[in-house]
């Protein structure tokens, strides 16, 4: 019998690594598994602003990144024939800037820092800098413009096509807030009564445990030390906060126990998913794992005889910010506002980007 080759043999890259792999964990548990999730959220950003003219090609796209969302808006750039420049974060190791440098981007990165804050703020300031030395150049503003989103219909599409019909919860670490919330507002297109669980290391502002320090951790790519207004808050059901000890030990236990290879966003993800999952059974719930665990191969993976048993892990259960406290606290959201002043709204980077 003939192989049907065409759709088999893709235009560029992106369409290859984008696709995730679903992987059953447990009976309610499905991790739906990226190389490189924000490969979605380029490719939607890229072409809606082809599009509608706001970027041409030859064009500069600049932003921040910790470094999976600058890899692929390098090869998003390489598929549509713009510039790319990174701001990188201390985070960015040397295979990825390197991949970075050959793909034709050019990379600003910080200095050594274990501080988030510091980290993220000067990217911003270097941003900053470079806008106003090349006024041409486009920012993306993956923490802000709800461009990003777009990607993520075909992401939802696709687990919607994969899975039966029945009750959903949706599990995955925010950090711009577009991956989670993207496929989270787009299913829910199908049936709102979709839940959203969102997981975040301690020290975030996103969801309020800025008051708390956990010297080990940067887990790249979740959480901030600035206000994200990508994030809608009011698309999330649940939040957990989890330390490095406990990401850590359940990204040890995920490969340990299913030889899934993974970063610690996922692993804190899948921590938080099997909490939930033993609570409510009748719920089939989605782990979104964001990308490989090449990235954290030392500071992870190598010191695997040091993790804890995952088994063995619970949370606080809260009820109140005020409560919270580490090592793993988790709370009903209930899709709600989030009480911060300093928060600016949606609208307001709409308004800004049509001016």
């Amino acid at each position: 019998m003939p192989v049907e080759t065409e759709s088999l043999v893709h235009e560029h890259v992106t369409d290859a690594i984008k696709t995730p792999a679903l992987i059953r964990l447990a009976p309610n548990v499905v991790l739906i598994r990226f190389e490189t999730l924000k490969i979605y959220a380029a490719l939607g950003a890229v072409r809606s602003l082809l599009a509608d003219g706001s970027v041409r090609k030859g064009q500069t796209l600049i932003d921040s990144s910790s470094g999976i969302y600058a890899l692929a808006l390098a090869m998003a750039c390489h598929r549509y024939g713009l510039r790319c420049h990174i701001v990188a974060s201390t985070t960015v190791d040397l295979t990825m800037r390197s991949q970075l440098e050959i793909l034709g981007a050019t990379v600003d990165q910080m200095p050594p820092s274990e501080d988030l804050r510091l980290d993220q703020r000067r990217r911003v300031t270097r941003v900053q800098e470079l806008l106003e030395c090349h006024p041409d150049m486009h920012w993306m503003r993956q923490y802000h413009d709800p461009v990003h989103y777009l990607g993520y219909r075909e992401v939802a599409d696709l687990v919607a096509r994969a899975l039966p019909a029945g009750p959903l919860t949706v599990v995955g670490s925010v950090g711009t807030g577009a991956s989670t919330g993207g496929i989270a507002r787009s299913l829910r297109e199908r049936d709102p009564d979709v839940r959203l669980t969102g997981v975040q290391p301690f020290g975030s502002v996103t969801f309020g445990s800025e008051r708390f320090t956990d010297p080990d951790a940067i887990i790249a790519g979740i959480g901030s030390a600035i206000p994200f207004d990508n994030v809608d808050h009011e698309l999330y059901d649940r939040i957990h906060w989890l330390d490095f000890v406990h990401a850590m030990a359940a990204t040890i236990g995920l490969m340990r126990d299913h030889a899934v290879f993974a970063g610690l966003s996922t692993g804190a993800a899948y921590l938080a998913a099997g909490w939930e999952a033993a609570r409510n059974p009748e719920r089939t719930h989605v782990v979104i794992g964001a990308d490989t665990g090449h990235r954290y191969t030392a500071r992870v993976f190598a010191r695997h005889r040091e993790a804890v048993d995952p088994a063995g892990l619970a949370p606080r259960e809260i009820a109140s910010l005020d409560d919270l406290a580490l090592p793993w606290a988790v709370m009903d959201w209930r899709r709600r506002r989030f009480g911060n002043p300093s928060l600016p709204s949606q609208q307001s980077y709409r308004k800004e980007r049509a001016s």
